[in-house]
């Protein structure tokens, strides 16, 4: 088994990812290897997509997700579009199913270049989220950040999509809050026993919202595909929008755009880009990298 694998470094609408080929091998990229990884400002990630050799009959791919702190992720929706839109370029195919901790993905390739991904159904019950406390209605539950009689933040939304998500609903950009001091304090709080992705979102019709995330295990992101399925879908919950809205992603370089479905079958699909940066190979135990171009190479 040589030493090395094939990379290439993405981005889904900014979110920035690392698509690792690990099929035919029996090891894994290991933490110290991501936390390397993450720490170079070239291959710096939001996540690690590691395609290994499938582990059930019907499935293109088994995916291992690793956060950019070198903890695990159960899903993870523009790095499944990266890995879609690497494969498809490899295999010429259009349709991929592939299997991960959250359960089995679908997703296609169209035309256009853009890549739908079925993520899913979403899951309400207060102790699959996971929470620390009962709730009956989890579309509003009792969380705030501020004064108790004016705060900045309260009553979110919370439900997982394969992770646990807490949707805070805001009445301006959410770009002008100061997120990267209350995302560490949210991620971490008691009532979110596995963290939380934290996800400011503001409804602009019925169609449309804008979002920003702090993501569990990466901090601020440029991009989170699965904050936008919990956004689009707790939003429809509490009757602020439809079941089917283009979210704008506050944080995204050019303010990029998914389109959530959340249809009637329970199944959430998102759409969206992917785009391709530049490929390298990778020690998969120690992160030690190398472009392919040479005068890139590390």
């Amino acid at each position: 088994m040589t030493k090395t694998v094939d990379f290439a470094k993405m981005n889904g609408l900014g979110n920035n990812i690392l698509v690792v080929d690990m099929r035919g091998r029996n090891d894994v990229v290991t933490p110290a290897a991501a936390i390397a990884l993450a720490a170079d400002p070239a291959t710096r990630f939001d996540q690690i997509m590691a395609v290994h050799d499938p582990r059930i009959d019907g499935t293109d791919a088994w995916i291992d997700i690793l956060n950019c702190d070198g903890t695990k992720a159960q899903a993870c929706g523009n790095g499944t579009r990266c890995v879609v839109q690497a494969l498809a370029a490899e295999t010429g195919r259009k349709v991929f199913t592939f299997q991960t901790v959250a359960g089995i993905l679908n997703a296609v390739e169209h035309a256009d270049g853009t890549i739908s991904v079925d993520m899913g159904k979403p899951v309400f019950a207060w102790n699959r989220i996971p929470l620390a406390e009962e709730f009956y209605d989890t579309s509003r539950i009792e969380l705030q950040i501020g004064p108790i009689d004016d705060p900045i933040l309260h009553s979110p939304a919370a439900m997982s999509m394969g992770n646990p998500h807490a949707i805070f609903w805001v009445d301006r950009d959410p770009m002008t809050f100061d997120l990267d001091r209350f995302g560490p304090l949210l991620e971490n709080h008691p009532m979110f026993p596995e963290k939380a992705n934290i996800t400011l979102a503001q409804v602009t019709s019925p169609t449309t919202m804008t979002t920003r995330t702090w993501e569990r295990g990466a901090g601020l992101t440029l991009a989170c595909g699965s904050a936008a399925c919990a956004s689009g879908v707790s939003g429809a919950r509490t009757g602020r929008t439809g079941r089917t809205v283009t979210i704008t992603v506050a944080s995204s370089p050019n303010r990029g755009t998914l389109q959530i479905e959340w249809r009637d079958d329970d199944h959430v699909i998102m759409t969206g880009p992917a785009e391709w940066e530049w490929s390298g190979t990778l020690d998969p135990s120690t992160g030690a990298f190398r472009r392919d171009d040479a005068e890139a190479a590390l």
